[in-house]
């Protein structure tokens, strides 16, 4: 099973994709964001990235979380080389950039999204240059860390659009409201798209939404769209242990159906602003200052 599994993956990442000509004004920034660890933000942020990929669209993957490699591990990948490397080491953007199944391109933070703050005018201004980079990518997925860090708040707001990940357990929709009612109090964003995760079925995921929606609208009077929802489903356990994404190994399973729908939600709805990309980079700087 492990052979099989291993080529699975050694496939996905072989597969040849048209090459698409990408407006850079339509790039859409999404930040993928929970209000407490271990209700698999990381895991939705891959499958989702991959099975976006899989539908012909160029995906960036920038994995934001503080210096954990989530994503790196989920696929079973090294990279050679960090956002580290770029800030003191010389390399440039593509230069770190990882390529995941259907040619996700990932990017590691790693140890040098510690040093944001800390950058000069000449490094920041570098970096904004290389950043330019990403302008080539139709989705821009962020992983931010879990919680309301000032590190996470600042990718959060920088983001154009915001993907809060919860489960139905009181603790992560607690938390989730935290971390809402700073954006509502800042006014960072006038809502943000929910995702049920780890759910017994759909009737839980909708009444987990559902309170959560309801409190944001009556003490914060802040917008909450629930976009879909992921059953609890051993498919998912069983890639996590395997470093695999469910969604090429298992991809008609429930949990993959679901992050398809999910995908095909993204895919109907209304593009970024134009300069979505030059717009997240430059707010992001102003956070981190």
């Amino acid at each position: 099973m492990r052979d099989q599994a291993y080529k699975l993956r050694s496939l996905a990442h072989r597969v040849i994709r048209p090459r698409v000509q990408v407006d850079p004004a339509v790039t859409r920034v999404i930040a993928v964001t929970s209000g407490k660890g271990g209700v698999g933000k990381t895991n939705l942020s891959v499958n989702l990235g991959i099975t976006l990929a899989r539908m012909g669209k160029r995906v960036f993957l920038f994995d934001a979380d503080l210096g954990l490699a989530n994503v790196e591990v989920l696929l079973g990948l090294t990279p050679a080389y960090t956002l580290y490397d770029v800030l003191y080491r010389g390399k440039r953007l593509e230069d770190i950039v990882v390529s995941g199944p259907f040619d996700l391109q990932i990017i590691p933070g790693g140890a040098g999204m510690q040093e944001l703050a800390n950058l000069d005018s000449s490094q920041r201004a570098r970096l904004i240059d290389m950043l330019s980079y990403l302008r080539t990518a139709e989705f821009l997925l962020i992983d931010t860390g879990a919680g309301i860090s000032r590190s996470v708040l600042g990718f959060v707001a920088a983001a154009q659009e915001v993907f809060l990940v919860v489960t139905p357990e009181p603790t992560s929709l607690t938390d989730a409201y935290s971390l809402i009612k700073i954006l509502a109090r800042h006014k960072v964003h006038d809502e943000i798209s929910l995702i049920v995760n780890r759910a017994t079925g759909e009737h839980e995921a909708t009444e987990a939404a559902a309170k959560l929606q309801l409190v944001c609208r009556k003490f914060l009077k802040f917008t909450v769209r629930h976009i879909g929802s992921i059953v609890e489903d051993q498919v998912v356990v069983r890639a996590v242990k395997n470093q695999e994404p469910f969604v090429v190994t298992e991809p008609n399973s429930p949990a993959a159906r679901e992050v398809q729908n999910i995908a095909r939600y993204l895919l109907s709805g209304t593009l970024s602003p134009p300069g979505a990309v030059d717009s997240f980079i430059s707010r992001l700087f102003r956070l981190f200052r």
